[in-house]
């Protein structure tokens, strides 16, 4: 019953008082529990608030060891069911710490290293022993390079948008560590679109695509020209940016328990972290053996729970790639919404070795689960074991970008500002197709793309996958040409009737540029037409634009490297440098001064010897 008397109470602590006998003890009121942080450094104290130990992390879900992992693809890549799939565990334990170096060996006997101009990798101390080279077991898809075509046969040119940068990293990775890339390794079109230059910005959504063009002459092959051909992308505003639903799929197999890879891959999506916001939504998933997932879609104003659930992450085990692309799927699917970007990240070094490793199978999958709206991009890290051919793949298949990620300065690049250029799209299915007129152009080749080839037909059909394009995004491709009259290089044939016509007029534009998209999420395509041409009499400019100067410097660069036969044995890197050095323009970030760098550096590579 309620106490009536008020003042009882009083008295009754009076009493005791008086008695001497021990007065109660009143309970102070708890205070209420303080929030989580929401962004900070993710402390062992401060994960714990969140369930996180990171002084005990403990193994993953296995999914299928005691039992065979499935035979068929099917098996493999369906959803996970509730036998198998696992809310939270957290990653496997960190491996045992490396043995101490062995000690110097006696005076006399140092192998020291070659110090590479420019390079990024700190010189071996002195003393220090040269350790064995691991086993290579890096695979690049096969890109020989594109042909010369008569233009009276073969007047089409027809690819795919590419905007991935994979190959000029990579590349740089090798000439940091003193060694000449593999050819397949250099991907000329990836090297050039590396850069920005700076082309006129379309100003409408409904429109979100920009043409440039330009006609120089070519610098590696007198009487040829190169046709410049840039594409620039819509930027979209701040209001505009739909929210984003993304999954970090982690690698966190043994194969990645380096420097080079997991923590430059943590610190990598910790600078996604920093551009979260509220309206976003992220979830971490990983693969090693099995797959699971360390946490579950969460806001992008809980960053410090995201902070957490990376630094959780540790390597060990073997790889189930394909698992753990289904657990993304599963999780992406979570929080999937048609007004938003729904998106799984993947870092890997592309390495798989337990369930399904076929790239084939691989890439229907993530084709099958692009029509369903969520897409993949791929990040690669490491040396060694870089599955370069895996991630263009499945990337490419996911209407993602493939990206390698060599150091940290590489990461702020990829994951700053830039970011937004992948995260929010505003073209899928990207085509661009160039009709030579065969009056002006005898030959001509497409230097670069060979991975995003399309048939002639394929350009009008919707039905065929093509790239995607984000905000404010650019493409750069590059054609040389052979003029009418000028130096062919395909024999002139033995019956007339299989010669190129004479007639036609002289004073005709070149050729004819066309660039067919689909709106984010649009079934149906859209097309944008724009006339290649110059001067009526053929000449160029003796001083082409700077960005035409620069793309045909990169151009140079990367064919030489990957000895391409239709340079000119004579074409020199004086002669790339000389190119450079003279378009290098404004570089507010230093990235042309660095390739500068690069172009030095090359010229003291040794000989590639072994495969």
């Amino acid at each position: 019953m309620p106490n009536r008397n008020p003042s009882r109470p009083i008295l009754a602590i009076a009493a005791v008082v008086l008695t001497g006998a021990p007065a109660p003890s009143v309970a102070a009121p708890l205070p209420p529990p303080m929030p989580p942080q929401r962004d900070g450094t993710p402390t062992e104290a401060a994960c714990r608030a969140f369930g996180f130990d990171l002084s005990a992390p403990t193994r993953p879900p296995i999914l299928h060891r005691g039992r065979p992992a499935p035979s068929s693809a099917s098996a493999s890549v369906q959803r996970m069911g509730p036998e198998n799939r696992s809310e939270y565990a957290a990653p496997p334990s960190a491996p045992p710490p490396p043995p101490p170096p062995p000690p110097p060996p006696p005076p006399g006997s140092v192998v020291s290293d070659a110090t590479v101009s420019g390079s990024r990798i700190a010189p071996r101390p002195p003393g220090f022993p040269v350790p064995p080279r691991p086993v290579d077991t890096e695979r690049y898809p096969d890109a020989t390079p594109n042909p010369v075509k008569r233009t009276a046969d073969q007047p089409v040119s027809t690819f795919s948008i590419d905007v991935d940068t994979a190959a000029y990293a990579n590349v740089r990775r090798f000439i940091d560590n003193g060694r000449a890339p593999p050819r397949d390794a250099v991907r000329v079109e990836e090297m050039i679109n590396y850069f920005d230059y700076g082309y006129a910005r379309p100003t409408s959504a409904a429109r979100p695509f920009a043409v440039t063009t330009a006609v120089a002459a070519s610098p590696w092959a007198p009487g040829r020209q190169i046709v410049h051909v840039g594409l620039q992308g819509y930027e979209l505003p701040e209001g505009q940016r739909r929210p984003l639903n993304l999954t970090f799929l982690v690698d966190v197999s043994g194969s990645m328990n380096s420097p080079d890879k997991l923590e430059l891959a943590k610190q990598s999506m910790n600078l996604i972290i920093d551009r979260l916001r509220p309206q976003d939504r992220v979830a971490v998933a990983y693969y090693a053996e099995g797959a699971g997932t360390t946490l579950a879609p969460a806001s992008g104003n809980e960053k410090l729970k995201l902070r957490c659930a990376v630094a959780s992450l540790r390597a060990a085990g073997g790889t189930a790639g394909a698992t753990g692309m289904t657990n993304a799927y599963d999780q992406a699917q979570a929080s999937f919404g048609r007004d938003k970007v729904n998106r799984i990240l993947m870092f890997t070094d592309g390495d798989f070795n337990v369930g399904v490793t076929d790239d084939k199978r691989l890439e229907d999958y993530v084709a099958d689960k692009r029509k369903t709206g969520i897409y993949l991009s791929v990040y690669g890290f490491g040396r060694g074991n870089y599955q370069d051919a895996r991630m263009q793949a499945v990337a490419q298949a996911g209407n993602g970008t493939a990206a390698y990620v060599d150091d940290l300065n590489e990461a702020r690049r990829l994951f700053g500002p830039m970011f937004d250029r992948g995260a929010f799209p505003i073209a899928d299915d990207v085509k661009i197709q160039v009709e030579f007129n065969p009056a002006r152009v005898a030959e001509w080749r497409l230097i670069g793309y060979e991975t995003r080839l399309l048939n002639e037909e394929d350009f009008a059909n919707d039905a065929i996958d093509a790239g995607e394009v984000g905000s404010g995004a650019s493409v750069t491709a590059l054609y040389e040409i052979t003029p009418v009259g000028g130096p062919t290089q395909v024999p002139e044939r033995r019956y007339a009737d299989n010669r190129p016509a004479t007639g036609g007029d002289p004073n005709g534009e070149i050729g004819f540029i066309q660039v067919r998209y689909k709106q984010p999420g649009a079934a149906r395509s859209e097309l944008i037409q724009q006339v290649l041409a110059n001067s009526a009499d053929g000449r160029v400019s003796a001083q082409p634009p700077e960005a035409t100067r620069w793309a045909m410097a990169v151009a140079a660069f990367a064919q030489k490297l990957r000895g391409d036969p239709w340079m000119k044995a004579d074409y020199g890197w004086d002669a790339v440098l000389e190119q450079a050095q003279g378009a290098r323009g404004d570089d507010p970030y230093g990235d042309r001064a660095e390739f500068v760098q690069l172009v030095r550096a090359a010229q003291t590579l040794p000989e590639r010897r072994e495969p």
